[in-house]
């Protein structure tokens, strides 16, 4: 094991003393610049954000505002240009393609707009991939993803496949698929951006009971209806947080 993934609570110890010891997402003068032809675009130009455990987060923003890119940075999915950017306790924006792979799927549950689903597997499969490929032995694997069915509402729909199931089930099956690993955030992308009005309450009732449960969701959206469920909302502009603010609405 390598020093960027030992104890929690050693590697909690190291964040900077004026963030929150409980903070699972630090970010200091988050850049992320891209080369475009020649031509340099500031996505994100020195963003500080510090999210705390069992917080739940809407980052919201128009088109080019950054959220896609502090999404990807938050996620692993992508690295800074430049500033630093702690997860659970890693320094997470020091570290190599290898490193950066293992601490995401231990970390990080994805929630995306599009699902993701394999269309010939059943729910249970899908659910149970993540843990394929952590080399969990079958048995611990079913249980663990029958569980995380179970959570979203979906016992009674594990053998179905996608085309079986409706648009607000198959994202259920997709939180369930994020939450089997037991991650420390779950990042959700426009998760209900495929989904009518009604569904989308039903998504985001459940994203507010996993909230309740302890979970640390952040959700990153355009929509102020879906942004209104979280308890705080992290606005950007032109690469920088224009406002940051608790919403009033209590868990």
């Amino acid at each position: 094991m390598t020093a960027g993934l030992g104890d929690t609570a050693e590697r909690m110890a190291r964040l900077p003393a004026d963030v929150p010891k409980n903070a699972v997402i630090v970010t200091r003068n988050l850049q992320r610049d891209y080369d475009m032809g020649g031509e340099v675009v500031h996505a994100l130009r020195g963003v500080d954000l510090a999210i705390r455990q069992n917080e739940f987060v809407a980052i919201m923003g128009a088109s080019g505002s950054g959220k896609s890119t502090l999404m990807n940075l938050i996620g692993c999915l992508d690295s800074p240009t430049g500033g630093e950017y702690w997860l659970n306790g890693h320094r997470v924006s020091e570290l190599g393609d290898d490193e950066l792979a293992r601490i995401r799927n231990k970390e990080i549950g994805f929630v995306f707009q599009t699902f993701n689903l394999l269309p010939r597997a059943s729910a249970l499969h899908n659910v149970e991939l993540p843990l394929v490929y952590a080399g969990m032995g079958a048995r611990e694997r079913r249980a663990a993803a029958a569980d995380a069915l179970t959570r979203v509402g979906l016992q009674d729909r594990m053998e179905h496949r996608p085309n079986e199931l409706s648009g607000g089930q198959r994202q259920r099956v997709a939180i369930a698929r994020a939450l089997v690993n037991r991650p420390s955030i779950l990042l959700a992308d426009e998760p209900t951006g495929n989904l009518d009005s009604a569904t989308s309450e039903e998504i985001m009732a459940l994203f507010e009971g996993l909230h309740r449960d302890g979970q640390t969701i952040v959700l990153v959206t355009h929509e102020t209806d879906i942004a209104a469920h979280a308890l705080r909302q992290v606005h950007l502009k032109d690469g920088r947080v224009e406002r940051d603010f608790v919403t009033g609405r209590t868990a």
